[in-house]
C-alpha cells in the first residue's frame, strides 16, 4: 500500500489548519468537473501572516520561500475542505505564485520553490505541477506571497 498524503504531512511535521473563510464576496474554492480551483491563499499560520512586505526590500528570498510554503499548506487545507479527503487528489495541475516585490527583485521563481518543493514532498508524484511566478507591487493585507492552485481530482 502506498503512503498517504496525511502520513507524508505528518512526517513533514505539518498539521493542516482549518481552511480559512473568505474575507469578502467570493468562495475559497470552486469545483468544476474534475478540477478544484482555490482562491489565492496567503501565508497564514494560526490566523496571522508569517511574512509581510516586499521581497527585496523587507524580506529575503529564504523568508519568501517560507511564506510560499505556508500558502501551500493553506491550499491543501482548502482542498481538504472541498473534498473531505486529500486522497481524492489525482494531480496538482498548476499553481500561480504572486510575490510582492521591490522593482529590482528578480527571484520570484526561487520564492515559488518554497511552495513547489513542499507540494511535491506532500503529494509525491501527484504534486509535480506547472507553475507561474509573478512579481506584483502589493498583495492583500501586505502579504509577501499569495498562491492559487488548480487540482485534478479522482
Amino acid at each position: 500500500m502506498s503512503e498517504t498524503i496525511e502520513n507524508r504531512l505528518s512526517k513533514l511535521g505539518v498539521t493542516l489548519p482549518v481552511a480559512a473563510a473568505p474575507a469578502a464576496n467570493y468562495v475559497p474554492y470552486m469545483q468544476s468537473g474534475k478540477h478544484v480551483f482555490t482562491a489565492g491563499q496567503l501565508p497564514l499560520k494560526d490566523g496571522k501572516l508569517v511574512a509581510s512586505g516586499l521581497l527585496g526590500r523587507d524580506l529575503d528570498t529564504a523568508a519568501g520561500q517560507e511564506a510560499a510554503k505556508y500558502c501551500a499548506i493553506n491550499i491543501l487545507a482548502q482542498v481538504k475542505a472541498a473534498l473531505g479527503d486529500l486522497e481524492k487528489i489525482k494531480r496538482l495541475v498548476k499553481i500561480t505564485v504572486f510575490v510582492a516585490s521591490s522593482p529590482d527583485f528578480t527571484e520570484q521563481h526561487l520564492v515559488a520553490n518554497g511552495a513547489s518543493d513542499f507540494l511535491v514532498a506532500a503529494l509525491g508524484d501527484a504534486g509535480k505541477h506547472a507553475r507561474s511566478a509573478v512579481g506584483v507591487a502589493v498583495l492583500p493585507l501586505n502579504a509577501a506571497v499569495e498562491i492559487e492552485a488548480i487540482v485534478e481530482v479522482a
